[in-house]
């Protein structure tokens, strides 16, 4: 039974951001803009969505030099996401809710990641996320303005915890507004050194209700939040978010 064909949102964006102009180019040379393509966000319900999003993940962690190490398909507690334009997958991302020291970072943050626990916060982890080089902005956000969705507004989790390189930790508090949680440790799991970062997600949901859906009006905000989904967009989102996942369910 096919439970994921209905993508829970769509949008049109360029495939690939657009170059910049040559100095010397006059208005006349300047390149068409790309044409905007259709992009669909789906949930990976059957295993054939899963080994796909897999292999995208397992491509971009080899590229990096990286380790991955696979996973059940359809384990409790974890939702994948994946993104696809014309057929083809672009982009991926895992999302794991806390069920008692059960997400990913306990392995090597697990100290820390209780201290929040007896605050009685509730923590997801984003992981495996993984874009094709050249796709839009809006890919990224979407898979985590959904994700933000299922978690917060549906589940009530309080807490966003990701495992990241040493040198992406400025960009995730540039861009999403993560704060550092648990220094630098070394992650068995990809074969590299990791920083446990955290975001609060109800920070989360005021920046998307300032940002979300602005793009085109604040192209001097920095972070990723003008290309997240409007405010306006969310009960839809979520709406069809919930259906999948119970036909998921019943499948």
């Amino acid at each position: 039974m096919v439970v994921d064909e209905m993508p829970i949102a769509s949008f049109q964006a360029p495939h690939a951001e657009a170059p910049r102009a040559l100095r010397s180019t006059t208005s006349s040379q300047l390149p068409a803009p790309p044409a905007a393509q259709l992009f669909n966000i789906r949930v990976a319900l059957s295993s054939d969505a899963h080994a796909d999003s897999g292999a995208l993940v397992r491509r971009m962690y080899a590229w990096r030099g990286y380790s991955f190490e696979n996973s059940a398909v359809g384990a409790p507690g974890k939702l994948t996401l994946y993104a696809e334009t014309g057929g083809e997958l672009v982009g991926t991302m895992s999302l794991c809710l806390d069920h008692g020291k059960s997400l990913p970072a306990d392995e090597n943050f697990r100290d820390r990641l209780d201290i929040l626990r007896r605050q009685g916060r509730r923590l997801a982890e984003p992981s495996r996320l993984a874009i094709d080089a050249g796709m839009s902005k809006r890919v990224f956000a979407s898979l985590i303005h959904i994700s933000f969705l299922y978690a917060h507004r549906l589940h009530g989790y309080t807490d966003y915890v990701i495992e990241v390189n040493p040198r992406h930790v400025a960009f995730y508090q540039r861009m999403l507004g993560f704060a550092d949680c648990g220094g630098e440790r070394a992650c068995s799991r990809v074969g590299a050194p990791a920083v446990l970062l955290r975001l609060p997600l109800d920070e989360m949901g005021t920046r998307i209700r300032r940002w979300g859906g602005s793009f085109e009006q604040h192209a001097g905000e920095r972070s990723f939040y003008p290309y997240f989904f409007s405010a306006w967009d969310e009960p839809a989102i979520s709406a069809r978010l919930v259906a999948l996942c119970r036909a998921g369910e019943r499948a």
